[in-house]
């Protein structure tokens, strides 16, 4: 592993990495290949407005007390005019910019999933390659695109408020598969102890075996965020000493050849299908739905084995 503390030179590899194709990228690719898995991935998730950003910043002084770097993948909405990422996470974060051993990057969602959680894997390995011993992923809400986004992460915390239990009921099968740790921010709100009793409700009724942790934190005063901390490092020796840790990573290393797999073949199709007239025949009545997909997929084959060639 190397570490970088040029961030000038982070962002551009990690531009590199977010590029469809090109030789540099591959070269990347390469190098990546033989590195090691040596960060600790937390992803941050929760409904917009429970405070995330701000728990985010405070978990970056926890980290930085002990002299360890750290790294944040903060996905935003899509700017509706630039599509680039809406930068007010890293606004919130900005008491930490000129910190060597702190590294941000807003990502853009883009309005759709498929380009970002192709590049999230690989952004992630990067950081991990540059010596950046935590990594947080921060995301925008807990929709389908944030649970897939924090299936990427070695620990998943789920963070709700006081007075929103229709919210995690709502959310209740997506929270159930990816929290890994459940923080109640906002703590000095009311509502704290129905909330609270609301998940360990719902955690009784889970079929696993683990229950995971209730933390109770009001990040804008930084209470409870050292219990956070403590309990993340707790979760993270569990996980490497029980070797479970390493059976996330190979499942997320399928996972993700599966996600690229699916990206290549739909790059293909839209390749193939730029000046087909096989939507117009289908439309027509000229060429049945099943032969024109069949026609499809034999020029993607075809289209496939020219790349390969030059």
């Amino acid at each position: 592993m190397q570490e970088h503390d040029d961030k000038g030179a982070i962002a551009r590899l990690i531009s590199m990495v977010e590029r469809p194709s090109s030789r540099e990228r591959q070269d990347l690719e390469d190098w990546l290949a033989g590195q090691a898995e040596a960060g600790f991935v937390v992803g941050v998730t929760g409904a917009p407005g429970s405070g995330k950003s701000t728990l985010v910043d405070r978990l970056l002084g926890q980290i930085r007390a002990t002299d360890e770097r750290v790294a944040v993948l903060a996905v935003d909405p899509s700017s509706p005019f630039s599509g680039g990422a809406i930068l007010g996470d890293r606004v919130r974060m900005q008491g930490h910019t000129q910190d060597a051993g702190v590294y941000i990057r807003s990502l853009a969602t883009r309005g759709h999933l498929g380009g970002l959680t192709v590049s999230v894997p690989r952004i992630v390995r990067l950081l991990e390659a540059l010596s950046f011993p935590w990594v947080l992923v921060e995301t925008v809400g807990v929709g389908q695109v944030e649970i897939e986004i924090t299936g990427e992460a070695d620990a998943t915390v789920v963070v709700v408020n006081p007075g929103w239990g229709d919210s995690i009921q709502a959310n209740k099968a997506g929270l159930m598969e990816i929290a890994d740790i459940f923080v109640i921010n906002k703590a000095d709100r009311p509502g704290l102890r129905d909330t609270r009793r609301d998940l360990e409700n719902m955690l009784e009724m889970s079929p696993s075996d683990r229950r995971p942790p209730i933390v109770e934190t009001t990040a804008t005063n930084g209470e409870g965020v050292d219990a956070l901390f403590a309990t993340l490092a707790e979760f993270k020796g569990e996980l490497e000493a029980s070797g479970e840790l390493s059976r996330r990573r190979a499942a997320r290393r399928l996972a993700e050849f599966d996600r690229l797999v699916m990206a290549m073949l739909h790059q293909a199709v839209e390749r193939a299908m730029s000046g087909s007239d096989l939507r117009e025949r289908v439309r027509d009545g000229s060429l049945t739905p099943l032969k024109a997909a069949a026609e499809l997929v034999g020029s993607i084959d075809v289209s496939l084995e020219r790349e390969e060639r030059e």
